[in-house]
């Protein structure tokens, strides 16, 4: 248990300084938005059964102080619970006295004074009995009108730090001169705040910790108080402890999980050395395996005989089985529905098995459009169906058996930018190697066989491809990254060799970072860059749905989907074999619930096999609103296309869950 230690030069006073100990407990204020601070504080109306009361807090000028003091004062935070009588207001009052003292010198104010008025009448501290004048004053208005309560401040001249000194331990009374002034961030001069004295004290701990001493920890902070100079002298006392690092890590998984997939998805080893990043490194890979609802990584309280630190990785199982049902809409692309069902432990190895299905409204591209419900047609229904399964951890190794399979109707474009329909059936199946918990490649085998319609001519084709790809991701969230990198490359040869009826390969990559500016990641800024190419076969022989397109939502957002790029016959688009887009999001938090993205799209697909530029760039603009749930960011995004064609439309919205990338 953490102590906070006063001496000070005017031994009367110790008790002053000693409750600075307890300030911390101020740290969460119980009142963050005060809705009546800004249209003014309702006047209570007096009753019979009990005694309403008006808070006023008086605090020389200081608008910091006066939010402290409101937030320690139980009066305040009860003012729409009044008591029945007179004496359990003053006792109320007379509780105030200590926390807003507490409060007073948790600002720094050490020789600030505190009076409550009840009714115009002082209240004493607590005792046997409440202090009669205020009770009486308080009784003589029941019924009558509401009890005003005045609590009156007089800080003082607020004390600064003088001297900070960080020493190892009591005994020796060494110093530990290796902790650097950013870690603890006070100097001569600050403001004796108990708040920061507590926050320097935690980050000399959390750096020790970070150095592989997992059994640091802070003794006390000594301090002395001087009145007559208005200052304080510091002296933290720490103990660092042995370095050390990772010992035995022990797994308690649930009955119904094997745990050689557990501990597959460890990546520490014994000796590694121990911080607490390699702590929550594991908590967060083996939280990745679906089958596990929590994941708590427990560090023993002492060294083992080899001078390690053992941990204990305790795990408990979610429901196996899910279904879930989603909906998204944007005014260029309209509505689409997606449900899926997925069991997450089909053999007791956390494989999952995911059944997905998809339906959306297929624009047309014959020139047609649907204007009313009674024009609806069934081919304009599209429809998307996935199968998936994953056998993690083969043989306890860090290899993954992934098997896919797609049955896709689709059909792109409108009457201004033409399209493609395409009916598509693939199957897939490879192997992903985990490096760690960020990095990964894949390799397998790809089938594919369909048949795809647009101006350039029917394709009915056949692919066997060999796709190889690599992941890595530091981001510390998916659906709202506020630090870290992701990359993820994919090429894919489809040879004829293989018994491909037209010979290509295929090549994506995309890249996006984050950068947070702040601690709290109020103000991120997130980028992204996506590059793709088909190489050997012409335009007319890929595919309508391998060839690249770009504008809609995860693209170029203001732009109707997949309506950029090059332009063939009656200035149809076609797609290209080559893809360049980008985007820069600026997130801002308003609130903690609330935040706001402006954002600049740019991209084009590009009819040679590496962009050439002959197709220009299309630039979009717009702004987000985002409302963050604890499932992830509520999406709103208005977009506007810069450099507008005939037919774009100056306005798309889009929704979703999800930050755009």
């Amino acid at each position: 248990m953490l102590s906070l230690r006063f001496l000070q030069v005017r031994p009367a006073r110790l008790v002053a300084c000693a409750v600075l100990a307890g300030a911390t407990a101020l740290a969460s204020p119980v009142l963050a938005f005060d809705l009546f601070g800004l249209f003014g504080e309702r006047t209570p109306q007096p009753r019979a059964d009990s005694l309403p009361y008006s808070v006023t807090i008086e605090a020389a000028g200081d608008r910091a102080l006066r939010d402290r003091l409101r937030d320690a004062s139980g009066l305040y935070r009860l003012r729409d619970d009044p008591p029945a009588d007179a004496d359990t207001l003053v006792r109320r009052a007379e509780a105030d006295l200590n926390p807003l003292t507490d409060a007073l010198w948790g600002e720094g104010y050490y020789d600030g004074t505190v009076e409550i008025l009840v009714a115009g009448q002082p209240v004493r501290p607590p005792g046997p009995l409440p202090s009669s004048g205020a009770v009486t004053a308080a009784a003589a208005l029941k019924g009558r009108a509401a009890i005003p309560i005045t609590i009156r401040a007089v800080p003082g001249q607020r004390f600064v730090l003088r001297r900070i000194e960080v020493r190892q331990d009591r005994a020796t009374g060494r110093t530990l001169s290796d902790i650097p002034p950013r870690i603890v961030r006070l100097k001569p001069g600050d403001p004796a705040r108990a708040a920061e004295l507590r926050a320097a004290q935690a980050r000399m701990v959390d750096y020790l910790r970070a150095q592989s001493r997992p059994l640091a920890r802070a003794e006390t902070i000594a301090a002395v108080v001087d009145h007559p100079a208005d200052a304080m002298d510091v002296a933290y006392i720490l103990s660092p402890g042995p370095v050390a690092p990772i010992g035995t890590i022990s797994v308690s998984p649930p009955p119904n999980v094997d745990e050689r997939v557990i501990r597959s998805f460890i990546y520490a080893r014994p000796g590694d050395p121990y911080s607490p990043q390699a702590i929550s490194d594991i908590r967060k890979s083996v939280a990745r395996i679906p089958a596990l609802s929590s994941v708590r990584v427990r560090e023993a309280e002492s060294l083992d005989k080899q001078g390690q630190l053992p941990l204990f990785v305790e795990i408990t199982e979610r429901p196996p089985r899910v279904l879930g049902v989603s909906a998204r809409y944007s005014t260029l692309d309209g509505p689409a529905l997606r449900a899926y069902w997925e069991h997450r432990n089909l053999f007791g190895g956390a494989e999952q098995l995911r059944l997905e299905g998809e339906t959306f409204l297929a624009e047309r591209n014959d020139g047609t459009s649907i204007k009313r419900p009674g024009d609806l047609e069934r081919s304009d229904i599209g429809a998307r169906f996935r199968a998936t399964f994953v056998k993690p951890a083969l043989g306890g190794t860090r290899n993954d058996l992934l098997v896919g399979g797609l049955l896709e109707r689709d059909r792109t474009g409108g009457d201004r930018f033409g399209g493609y329909t395409s009916r598509v059936g693939e199957v897939t199946a490879g192997i992903r190697h985990r490096f760690s918990d960020t990095f990964s490649v894949q390799g397998g085998l790809e089938y594919e066989r369909g048949r795809t319609s647009d101006v350039l001519g029917d394709i009915d084709y056949r692919l066997i491809g060999v796709p190889l790809s690599l992941t890595y991701d530091s981001t510390d969230n998916p659906l709202d990254a506020t630090r870290g990198i992701k990359l993820t490359a994919s090429v894919t040869p489809f040879p004829s060799f293989l018994g491909s009826s037209v010979g290509f390969t295929e090549a994506r990559a995309s890249a996006s970072t984050y950068f947070a500016f702040d601690e709290d990641a109020r103000f991120v800024l997130a980028g992204r860059v996506g590059l793709g190419s088909v190489v050997g076969a012409d335009l007319d022989e890929v595919p309508a749905n391998h060839r690249f397109f770009a504008g809609g939502g995860g693209s170029v957002r203001g732009y109707r989907s997949r309506s950029l790029g090059p332009r063939g016959p009656f200035g149809i688009v076609t797609g290209g074999r080559s893809l360049l887009e980008g985007s820069l999001e600026a997130r801002i938090k308003v609130t903690d619930t609330i935040g706001i993205v402006p954002f600049v799209d740019a991209g084009g697909a590009f009819s040679g096999e590496y962009p050439d530029f002959d197709e220009r760039i299309r630039v979009s603009a717009g702004l987000g609103l985002r409302y963050y749930t604890a499932v992830g960011p509520i999406r709103l995004d208005v977009a506007t296309p810069l450099n507008r064609r005939n037919g774009d439309r100056p306005v798309a919205v889009y929704i979703s869950i999800g930050q755009a990338f």
